[in-house]
């Protein structure tokens, strides 16, 4: 098991094993159709859309009607996906550019990773090897803390220190608070050190809906907390893949699977949201796996002239959006940026450039890593990809948000560090 921070992660599965299953079954193709008719029986949530909400726009984003006063602090969120394709990190790579943490600093990190591990049958069906996962978080929390040791190396050259310079190397100080890896699926939340005082009832919930819609070679892991008064909930995920017709019916599946049967552990007296969609602030993220739905020599040349905007207008994801049957509710920024799979590792090249092995699949690129968001007082002010990161067959995907959360009493006297706001209940 993991201790972080006072912590106790335990390694027993989670939710990803269904009772009475035989485990020879699990490798026979045949078992995909009962896949679907699992999803099919979900209850009462055949879709993302049944049990989403609207989300306001920009100029009512963090005004909420309250008596009296609504004093609220903004944080800085950064969230990142990255499927790393079963590729262990090399003890000297360097994370500052993807972390973004030479030039600037936020309040929360919240990075999600997919294929942390290959997803063979020792390691879906084998004890789980947090080797990868040790290794990852401990590269993470060297880089965040960088500019922390920076300042103390500084520091001590000088001969005089005051109360400000502690509390500015506090300020630069990140913790984790937790993290947890469910086959391949990996996700770590880190927080400035004097913010994580006013955090609590942090938990976590893994959903698998892999092989035979329990197992966790696919499925998603959960990290919730309270900040003060707003509750957040990042959802990494990795849904099924495929470039067949019919394959982005298993993805919806999936993510619906996930919103339904994803549930956080709290006392019956305890007011506290109990599913991903209670939540005041809501961030999934992952390898979702939505392709293009093209012929793959046209989504080929659309690649290669760099013409997103047509390949954009037959994404399946944004298909989704559009009809409104799935991710009502949901938001996601403008895609800027050119398809973030499937490239040849260690190459800026997509795969489908290179000779492979006859018979070898070569997939169209697709913009299958995405972030996708809902809430009041969220709001997306970055978002792109990170291309000099060439470890595996994705690129990892970013966004930066801001964040608004509720805070009884005087903001002022919140030593989080955090910008305050005050608006008066309309």
């Amino acid at each position: 098991m993991l201790l972080l921070d006072g912590e106790t992660v335990s390694s027993r599965p989670c939710n990803i094993i269904g009772e009475n299953r035989k485990l020879g079954q699990i490798i026979l193709p045949r078992m995909v159709p009962s896949k679907l008719s699992h999803r099919h029986q979900l209850r009462g949530h055949r879709s993302i859309s049944e049990i989403s909400g609207v989300v306001d726009d920009d100029e009512s984003l963090g005004k909420r009607p309250l008596d009296g006063q609504n004093n609220t602090l903004k944080y800085k969120v950064f969230a990142s996906t990255w499927n790393v394709g079963g590729m262990a990190p090399s003890s000297d790579l360097d994370l500052e550019d993807w972390l973004d943490s030479r030039a600037n600093s936020y309040d929360i990190y919240v990075l999600g990773f997919q294929e942390i591990v290959p997803l063979n049958a020792r390691n879906v069906l084998g004890p789980r090897n947090s080797c990868i996962s040790t290794k990852w978080n401990s590269l993470i929390g060297e880089t965040l803390n960088k500019r922390r040791r920076r300042g103390e190396g500084l520091h001590q050259e000088t001969t005089n220190s005051s109360a400000t310079d502690r509390s500015v190397q506090e300020e630069q100080h990140f913790r984790c608070i937790m993290s947890k890896q469910m086959v391949g699926i990996f996700a770590s939340v880190w927080v400035r050190s004097n913010l994580r005082p006013y955090i609590h009832h942090l938990n976590v919930s893994c959903v698998g809906s892999g092989i035979m819609g329990y197992l966790g070679n696919k499925g998603s892991v959960s990290i919730r907390f309270m900040l003060h008064e707003t509750s957040f909930c990042f959802v990494c995920c990795h849904l099924a893949s495929g470039g067949k017709q019919g394959d982005v019916i298993l993805r919806n599946f999936d993510a619906a699977d996930i919103l339904a049967r994803t549930r956080f552990a709290g006392g019956e007296a305890q007011e506290l949201p109990k599913k991903i969609l209670d939540h005041d602030q809501v961030v999934l993220l992952g390898d979702l796996n939505y392709r293009i739905s093209l012929e793959e020599a046209e989504t080929r040349v659309l690649v290669e002239d760099k013409n997103w905007s047509i390949l954009l207008e037959n994404d399946q994801l944004l298909l989704e959006f559009s009809t409104g049957r799935h991710f009502d509710g949901w938001q996601e920024g403008v895609i800027t940026f050119s398809p973030t799979y499937k490239y040849q590792p260690n190459s800026d090249q997509y795969y489908w450039c290179f000779d492979g092995a006859p018979g070898e699949k070569k997939r169209a690129p697709a913009w299958c890593d995405r972030i996708l968001w809902r809430g009041k007082g969220l709001k997306q002010i970055q978002y792109d990809t990170c291309c000099n990161y060439r470890l595996s067959d994705h690129r990892p995907v970013r966004a930066v948000f801001h964040a608004e959360g509720e805070i009884r009493g005087d903001p002022d006297c919140c030593a989080c560090g955090c910008t305050a706001l005050s608006s008066t209940s309309e």
